[in-house]
């Protein structure tokens, strides 16, 4: 006997998964009502967060406020099964096509077909943004490509309306994909519409070159746009260059907003742009991620000063490649005013953690007087310049 169809809602007909998100499914489905195909996304099974039902609740809520070309459009919303295993669902129209993260999988794309992706996304941001909606995680998997190249942003499901006192993540989290994250963002802050154009700017850095700015675990990725801003290679065009760099600002306040980037990415002039090495995707940056952890600081990025540093005699390799971190983190302390020298020390003393932590384990036995028992040789001056650096010596 054959199995019969899985239903929501007495209208919906599930059928093959889509895809699988970080709180749901997605399914391309039936309406048998009106007898079209739709793509409906189903909170799993045996989740039972209440944090997560708001979350899902507030997607339908949001989606439902935004009609733009650039935009998933959401059809309907429900709750299917009993009170005790109740299925909120989500009934969105079907776009049929590959994600740009999978289009990315074969290797960085023409730089005139990137801007014409990138012009209908800061579209539909600038739509979003007007309307007090910021998206919050717009990543290559978020971005579906259809017939013609025509592209629509999808998944408003941590989106929050710019000003809402209601606050859907728990207390010190920071929501959104590590890879893609804007700094405001990893920092746990207020987020407005340009952290959207941050994380933008990231995944058309991507698309041009082929390679993540930020690889790594979610926590390495996250981190590591707080101490150096994404490399854009000075073989792009140099329209490009510019705009990428205004885009993917450290501080909100620099960046330009989703309808000028519209507008840049319609104007400029491109030209070929010499192929790519592709990078394996790193392992968990590719998908949302909950980060336990903020950062409260950061350090400014700075030119470092030039001259040639003094090698220790005695270090393994892995002492060493520390220390050299650490002495690029002195150089741009003391590149910093007195008076911002207050804000790195914050940064200084998580650094000081991180790097002795992980290299005393297998370090020397060998110790200053003012650092933990077990540092290695090789880093005992460096740390001690760093926090000779950071008190102002």
């Amino acid at each position: 006997m054959a199995r019969s169809a899985v239903r929501l809602g007495e209208r919906y007909e599930l059928g093959e998964l889509l895809g699988r998100g970080g709180m749901a499914d997605v399914f391309r489905a039936t309406d048998t009502l009106l007898d079209r195909p739709v793509a409906v996304k189903v909170l799993r099974d045996g989740t039972d967060d209440a944090t997560d039902r708001a979350r899902f609740t507030a997607e339908a809520r949001t989606l439902a406020q935004l009609s733009h070309g650039g935009l998933v459009m959401v059809l309907d919303a429900g709750i299917a099964g009993t009170d005790a295993a109740d299925r909120p669902f989500l009934v969105m129209e079907l776009v049929d096509g590959p994600t740009l993260a999978a289009e990315l999988a074969a290797g960085p794309l023409e730089v005139e077909r990137v801007g014409a992706i990138g012009v209908q996304l800061a579209e539909a941001l600038a739509y979003a943004h007007d309307r007090g909606v910021v998206h919050r995680d717009v990543k290559p998997g978020n971005v579906l490509i259809g017939p013609d190249d025509r592209v629509k942003l999808a998944d408003f499901g941590i989106a929050r309306l710019i000003g809402d006192t209601v606050r859907h993540t728990r207390t010190g989290q920071a929501i959104g994909t590590a890879a893609y994250l804007a700094p405001e963002q990893v920092m746990g802050r207020d987020v407005d519409g340009t952290a959207d154009v941050y994380s933008l700017g990231l995944v058309l850095l991507e698309a041009v070159t082929g390679v993540r700015a930020y690889p790594g675990t979610p926590t390495e990725a996250a981190m590591a746009r707080l101490s150096r801003r994404p490399e854009v290679p000075a073989h792009l065009p140099e329209a490009w260059q510019h705009l990428l760099r205004a885009m993917t600002a450290t501080e909100p306040a620099g960046r330009c907003s989703a309808a000028d980037v519209a507008d840049r990415l319609r104007t400029q002039p491109t030209g070929p742009v010499p192929a790519a090495s592709v990078r394996e995707p790193a392992v968990g940056a590719g998908s949302t991620a909950v980060l336990t952890e903020r950062a409260t600081a950061y350090v400014p990025v700075v030119p470092p000063t030039t001259g040639p540093r003094p090698r220790p005699p005695r270090a393994d390799a892995a002492g060493e490649a520390v220390a050299d971190a650490v002495r690029r983190g002195v150089d741009r302390v003391r590149a910093l005013e007195p008076h911002e020298r207050g804000v790195a020390a914050a940064v200084a003393v998580l650094l000081l953690l991180i790097l002795v932590v992980a290299v005393v384990a297998g370090g020397d036995d060998a110790g200053g007087s003012e650092l933990p028992p077990g540092t290695p040789p090789a880093l005992e001056r460096p740390l001690a310049e760093l926090h000779h650096a950071v008190e102002g010596g």
